[in-house]
């Protein structure tokens, strides 16, 4: 029995939606690291014959980059976590003041699911006797524990990962020959995305060559674009 119940603990064990919140800030905090810090790097460095500007440039906006993205993601999550508090106190006021109304709309989410109305009902009355505000939660709101906002755990996870990104290409910047430092700021950062998007679609168990072209695809975009700028003003900065 003890060996069953942990079978069925352990379910998502094998399934990777429990990674979805963290993987998802960890992705884009690295990917905006490196992206952001080379895009900047090159685009200093196209307009500058000196390495000291380049690195002052790049390594402000690695701290920047970094704080903003924490801050950022835990404001927005947050923003999601209220409204879900939100949600989840206007469904228990509703549940106080008109639980038979309630009641009905449960049963009818589980009819549209495929259940017969009468198996539908009697499933609803089980779960509304077993805990009915987390029946609703889950049912009719379809906020879980696994899709559920975590603004600390989201703002953590992409600020150290922009932080470790955005570290790749501030070293290219200070240990590379400085001749030619676009082109070894490009060539670095697209195997670093790669790096990025191999292992991001081998974490969440999706296709690494999709996620290795569009994280690339997007990645030169960027760079080239912000090279361009740099090319076009070509402010002399020493």
């Amino acid at each position: 029995m003890n060996k069953n119940s942990d079978k069925l603990d352990d379910y998502l064990d094998n399934h990777y939606i429990h990674r979805s919140n963290w993987l998802r800030a960890a992705v884009l905090g690295a990917n905006d690291g490196i992206l952001s810090t080379a895009s900047i790097a090159i685009g200093v460095a196209a307009a500058s014959d000196v390495r000291d500007p380049v690195i002052l440039a790049t390594l402000a906006g690695l701290v920047a980059g970094a704080l903003s993205m924490a801050a950022g993601e835990y404001v927005s999550v947050s923003s999601q976590t209220d409204v879900e508090n939100a949600d989840i106190e206007r469904e228990r006021i509703e549940l106080e003041e008109t639980p038979e109304i309630e009641l009905q709309r449960l049963a009818e989410i589980y009819e549209k699911r495929g259940l017969k109305k009468e198996t539908s009902l009697i499933v609803a009355k089980e779960l509304t006797e077993h805990d009915v505000l987390a029946a609703h939660i889950r049912d009719e709101l379809g906020i879980n524990e696994i899709s559920q906002a975590k603004p600390i755990q989201a703002a953590l996870a992409s600020g150290a990962s922009f932080t470790v990104g955005g570290l790749l290409p501030f070293l290219v910047v200070i240990f590379l020959p400085f001749i030619n430092m676009e082109y070894y700021l490009y060539g670095f950062a697209i195997i670093f995305l790669i790096i990025l998007g191999a292992l991001s679609a081998k974490t969440g168990g999706s296709s690494i060559i999709k996620a290795v072209l569009r994280i690339t695809f997007w990645g030169t975009v960027a760079m080239g674009l912000t090279a361009l700028v740099g090319y076009l003003f070509n402010v002399n900065v020493e």
